[in-house]
């Protein structure tokens, strides 16, 4: 007799030898999890239990508390016996404590502890891998490398990036994504430039997508001097912002532009409508991991020419070790730390220091990348101009360098409860600046640093 279908979904989720009374829920993403959705590339692998020996029920009185209905289960190839490290147990997440996040790059103040139960709540902060995932994830890495894409694959996917993600788009219509509102928490100057009483400000989106960053701030806004560009090589991409309810030509407008493209090229001309130094902030939201990894430094330069003297680019995109990196099977690995995912759109996963050399011209220590061993890094002596010298937009030999402003790792255990699936997550998050003062926007800053300029102007006051 053939087994039916929820025999076998049953089977697949399992993690021991016995098989769970409890309905197994749908083998999908929950709706907390839909980023994910792009981000992977397969599904949950079971355990192996073929060498196990079935034995009789143990007594009732010797039964775990931790029954195979509460079980956890293995996280997209991730065995479910890799822990967090937690930290000494003084409930920084207490009942009483509210839990939202008042300051940007804080990245949350819900410590996972001794004692704690790990499917308490949807996520943890500042969460810490021990080294068995450290060793998994290496593991995982040498595989990766092992098979990787075929040269003829790597050409086709990289010769026409646009191709694969305006059928990205073509398939996943704008109620796919969700909006960005956390994007003020993290970037408070984009919710500084909708204020009534702020100077004009022109914000740039590179990447731009639906729009699911655009229109929140949009939604916000107050000053009659705030004008969105938003902008992405896509032109499905573009359609969709274009056709949204919310656009307005008068205060957003969407164009094809590839932020990597070079000056001589087609279309290597800035957006319509821009010119250079004429932005004040550049948003860039896991958009810089899509490109390859031989396109950083003209993005560096054509980010660097859009921008005023005084501009920020508010960053963030995927650190390496995230699970979606670590979860990539065979025939996905381009280059160190680069992939394509299962629908043809490429993504890189970022060390600090990398971009700290990328985007600030500071060196990176030899050792500290497999991708310098195998000779795709960049060439220090590409970053050596300073930072307090503004190149001319027709000297594109070495990359500008920017000033750091702020830098964050955000590491996040991501919880599923449902399915008791843990999920490590990676991002990094910066603030760069182009050295000058034109713009009139402030720059992206902390609350720690605010209180500090109130209390020095009290202290001068007095």
């Amino acid at each position: 007799m053939e087994p039916t279908a929820n025999e076998v979904a049953g089977e697949r989720f399992q993690t021991d030898n016995s098989k769970s009374t409890k309905q197994q829920p749908k083998q999908q993403l929950s709706k907390a999890m839909e980023h994910m959705r792009f981000a992977v590339t397969v599904d949950p692998i079971p355990r192996s239990s073929s060498t196990s020996t079935p034995t009789s029920p143990p007594p009732a009185d010797t039964i775990p508390a931790q029954t195979a209905s509460t079980a956890e289960s293995d996280a997209y190839g991730v065995p479910a016996s890799i822990a967090p490290i937690r930290k000494p147990a003084h409930r920084s997440h207490s009942p009483t404590n509210n839990q939202k996040r008042s300051d940007p790059f804080a990245f949350g103040s819900r410590y996972l502890e001794e004692g704690d139960d790990i499917f308490e709540f949807n996520a943890w902060d500042h969460v810490d891998v021990d080294p068995a995932y450290q060793s998994f994830s290496a593991e995982q890495f040498e595989k990766q490398r092992a098979d990787p894409v075929s040269d003829f694959d790597k050409k086709r996917f990289n010769d026409n990036p646009e191709k694969w993600w305006n059928l990205f788009y073509k398939n996943n219509k704008t109620n796919f994504f969700k909006n960005r509102k956390w994007l003020a928490q993290e970037f408070p100057v984009l919710d500084e430039v909708t204020r009534a009483e702020s100077a004009p400000a022109v914000v740039l989106e590179v990447g731009a997508g639906a729009g699911n960053s655009a229109f929140p701030i949009l939604q916000k806004r107050q000053n009659e001097g705030l004008k969105i560009h938003a902008c992405d090589f896509s032109k499905k991409a573009v359609e969709l912002i274009r056709g949204h309810e919310l656009y307005d030509p008068r205060y957003i407008q969407a164009d094809v532009w590839d932020v990597a493209a070079s000056p001589d090229a087609e279309n290597g001309d800035l957006p319509p409508g821009l010119e250079e130094g004429s932005v004040d902030v550049v948003l860039m939201i896991f958009i810089f991991s899509a490109l390859n990894p031989q396109q950083w430094d003209q993005a560096v330069r054509n980010v660097w020419r859009v921008l005023k003297p005084g501009g920020q680019v508010l960053f963030r995109d995927y650190g390496r070790g995230d699970l979606a990196q670590v979860r990539f099977k065979k025939g996905r690995y381009m280059e160190e730390n680069f992939y394509v995912r299962g629908d043809g759109t490429r993504v890189y996963f970022f060390e600090k220091e990398e971009l700290e050399e990328i985007w600030g011209g500071k060196p990176r220590p030899a050792q500290q990348t497999d991708g310098e061993a195998n000779g795709e890094a960049e060439p220090v002596e590409s970053a050596e101009k300073p930072a307090s010298e503004e190149p001319s937009c027709d000297e594109a030999p070495r990359r500008p360098a920017f000033e750091i402003v702020h830098f964050g790792i955000d590491r996040r255990m991501l919880v599923n409860r449902q399915r008791r699936l843990k999920m490590y997550r990676c991002w990094m998050q910066a603030v760069f600046r182009k050295p000058g003062h034109q713009s009139e926007v402030p720059t992206s800053t902390l609350r720690q640093d605010k209180d500090r300029e109130a209390a020095e102007g009290k202290d001068e006051q007095g």
